[in-house]
């Protein structure tokens, strides 16, 4: 007992000085890169609002986004997650789980991609001179460990190599987890930092970093009902993450002044950006079948258009278990012009072999 207390310590000790370490990062207002490190990497998560850190289950899917959720049961689980995005730009990934016994670890190998399509190349005169591509590629890899019976550990480090036109860039990423359930209350609540670090090698003189995301999720099962909610705080190295937007509309009085934004309204704005809500509802006997929805402020706020209504913020999806395979889809609403898809495949190896010897 003394040893996990002293590996726990030394845990929260190392977080502590990490968030010192952010927090002067954050500070020098430093330009992010690798932006497609930030897409959820699964329908599942899509339907969660684009953020989903405090699940823990049968999902191998959810420790590539958190990796203090990998547990024995992705043991031999494999996935495979393609996103379908506006104007041809697509994206996907994939993942495989093993759970190494005889030390306590449950690892994970991830890869995934962004293709944003082809383009015309020309010169200043707009002369056509052929076309290239842009595509960036990352692969990663994810460990997690029990403290003891409710605290797990994660880690997962990413390679990022990114490739538009004649310019190349790579990078490296890591985030960092813990977790913390209880399952008599059904409760979980996990810590996340998202890719933490930065490019290598570069496109210019100047390093940028990767899309740094600081997370802190609670998720809770309700005791007579088969649902599930979530509420997530995000962005969270930089509190203010409102900015002035020059297309807003901006509205006057009877007198021709402009309306201002109160300081109140302006801080409730800018709080609630940091908050997602979801929630999944699990039907049939073994939970085969989910229903998920969730609400993503900031989204919204960002792309939603002051004179026409629409859906942007909302995200809604669904899970179903045929056999021995789970398909996932999951809509994310961005803007009036429409909505991503994102599909899923979920399975694991070991069904098919104990079939197979049955």
């Amino acid at each position: 007992m003394k040893t996990k207390n002293s590996y726990l310590q030394t845990t929260v000790l190392f977080f502590n000085l990490l968030l010192a370490v952010i927090s002067t990062m954050a500070q020098t207002g430093r330009k992010y890169t690798y932006e497609f490190l930030a897409l959820p990497p699964s329908a599942r998560i899509t339907g969660l609002g684009g953020i989903a850190p405090s699940l823990k289950d049968d999902d191998i899917n959810l420790s590539v986004y958190n990796p203090s959720n990998l547990n024995a049961s992705h043991h031999n689980s494999l996935s495979f997650n393609h996103h379908f995005h506006f104007a041809g730009i697509s994206n996907g990934s994939a993942a495989y789980g093993r759970h190494i016994a005889p030390w306590g670890l449950t690892a994970q190998i991830s890869v995934g991609y962004i293709s944003y399509g082809e383009f015309k190349l020309t010169n200043e005169s707009d002369v056509n001179l052929g076309t290239f591509t842009a595509s960036e590629q990352y692969l990663g890899i994810g460990v997690a460990k029990k403290l003891n019976e409710r605290i797990s550990a994660g880690l997962q480090v990413k390679t990022v190599f990114s490739h538009f036109e004649t310019y190349q860039s790579t990078g490296l990423a890591g985030d960092l987890a813990l977790q913390y359930e209880n399952p008599d209350k059904k409760l979980a609540v996990s810590f996340l930092v998202r890719n933490l670090g930065g490019e290598l090698s570069t496109y210019r003189a100047t390093a940028l970093s990767a899309p740094l995301d600081i997370q802190i999720a609670l998720s809770k099962r309700l005791s007579h009902l088969p649902l599930r909610f979530s509420i997530i705080a995000h962005q969270l190295q930089q509190w203010d993450v409102r900015y002035d937007d020059p297309n807003t509309q901006q509205e006057t009085d009877l007198f021709g002044e402009v309306k201002k934004q109160s300081a109140f309204a302006a801080g409730a704005d800018n709080f609630f950006r940091h908050f997602i809500f979801n929630m999944e509802l699990m039907l049939g006997k073994k939970e085969g079948f989910k229903l998920r929805a969730a609400y993503n402020h900031q989204r919204r706020q960002e792309l939603n258009l002051s004179t026409f209504r629409s859906m942007a913020g909302f995200s809604l999806g669904f899970g179903i278990k045929i056999r021995q395979i789970g398909i996932d889809y999951g809509l994310g609403y961005y803007h009036l012009a429409g909505a991503t898809n994102h599909l899923s495949i979920v399975t694991n190896l070991d069904r098919f072999k104990s079939k197979a010897g049955s």
